[in-house]
């Protein structure tokens, strides 16, 4: 997707009752990008949730444990202390901390993101996440992305987006992302991630991506950030 411009929001929507806004989809479908400039335009809170596994993969990976030992895992996580703190800049990155270490930037790197898929398969860690998403969104006003957001998650949010991109666009997102911080990667190699995450991610027993019954799917393949966020907007001024 392209960058983004300011997007006008009709006013009303801001005085309504605070909305509460899932949206899902695989990865590099543009989620986590979308979420925050919707949730910035409405004045809502952004809840990263692929950020909050990420953190805690990052914290599993410091403390050298075996990711297969869920009985440790699940002590681990259980008593960590994971904090989101919204940017100032709208093209910034949520800030990310776990027990008050800042890891912004250190989640997003490769070691990282092989491991989020297979933890957030792990039911402990799941149920401990859930409950704190749950709890971030109880009286509204926020914007959640992730898998199975509008599934498990926030099953009654009042509205669920499900956003979609082919492999090849994906991947070519992710090697972009990866070459901003400085990592080098092969675009094929990525492709093939790509789809093996799919399948792990829509075949897992728990929380499994899939599409919620009443959500909008969204394509975002040659569409820019701004018409996606004004195609979700549009709808929120419709609830």
């Amino acid at each position: 997707m392209h960058p983004a411009r300011k997007i006008v929001v009709n006013q009303s929507l801001r005085a309504g009752k605070p909305l509460i806004i899932a949206i899902d989809g695989p990865a590099g479908a543009g989620k986590s990008t979308v979420a925050r400039k919707v949730a910035q335009e409405l004045g809502y809170l952004y809840i990263d949730t692929g950020a909050m596994y990420r953190a805690a993969a990052w914290l599993i990976l410091q403390k050298n444990i075996d990711p297969n030992d869920q009985t440790t895992v699940a002590a681990l996580i259980s008593t960590a202390k994971i904090e989101l703190r919204q940017a100032k800049d709208i093209d910034g990155p949520i800030s990310v901390l776990i027990n008050g270490h800042e890891v912004t930037a250190a989640i997003r790197k490769q070691a990282v993101t092989h491991l989020v898929s297979p933890l957030a398969t792990q039911p402990a860690v799941r149920q401990y996440m859930v409950k704190q998403q749950q709890q971030m969104a109880a009286s509204g006003g926020v914007v959640m992305d992730g898998r199975d957001i509008g599934t498990v998650v926030l099953p009654e949010a009042d509205l669920k987006i499900f956003l979609t991109a082919t492999p090849e666009v994906r991947a070519k997102r992710r090697w972009h992302d990866l070459a901003n911080q400085g990592e080098q990667a092969d675009i094929n190699i990525l492709i093939t991630e790509i789809r093996q995450r799919d399948e792990r991610d829509s075949t897992r027993a728990v929380g499994p991506l899939k599409l919620a019954d009443d959500a909008i799917t969204i394509d975002t393949d040659s569409s820019t950030i701004d018409s996606v966020v004004a195609t979700i907007i549009n709808y929120c001024q419709q609830v």
